[in-house]
């Protein structure tokens, strides 16, 4: 599978006339869940303002990928490790955060962030590290975001 989506890739690329090293491909569970990262010189062309132009990329590739795989997938696209920093970076701050919580026993809510970051800190925040913890969204479009709480 991680051949497959190399090779969806590649050509792609090279039809829009990036000049790029690599294109790594690897599984991130047994859930068919692959991570696709593009290493480049030009990342800030390929990743765009807050990550358009990856996201098209990454749509674009899926829809290429359904009509040659049968069975159910997901793949993300990374340019230079770019979202991979991102969720770290989210990872931390909800951290810090509940680092924070447990010293002042109050909520702490995180700033507005796409469903997907939310989605990172709530999976996250259910390991065995957190039991004490427990987290919910708030608020509407835009704006939505994690509020960590105690249990």
């Amino acid at each position: 599978m991680e051949e497959i989506i190399a090779e969806t890739l590649r050509p792609i690329l090279e039809l829009m006339r990036f000049n790029f090293k690599d294109v790594q491909v690897e599984a991130l569970d047994d859930n068919h869940r692959y991570r696709a990262n593009i290493e480049t010189d030009e990342a800030p062309l390929l990743i765009g303002y807050h990550g358009q132009n990856m996201l098209a990329l990454q749509h674009l590739i899926k829809i290429l990928l359904h009509k040659k795989i049968d069975h159910e997938f997901s793949v993300q696209l990374d340019v230079d490790n770019y979202r991979k920093r991102q969720e770290e970076n989210v990872i931390q701050m909800a951290e810090e955060r509940v680092e924070r919580l447990r010293k002042t026993k109050r909520d702490q809510k995180l700033p507005p962030m796409s469903s997907y970051f939310r989605r990172v800190v709530h999976l996250h925040l259910t390991q065995p590290d957190f039991e004490d913890i427990t987290t919910s969204s708030q608020g509407q479009g835009s704006y939505r975001a994690v509020v960590i709480s105690r249990v």
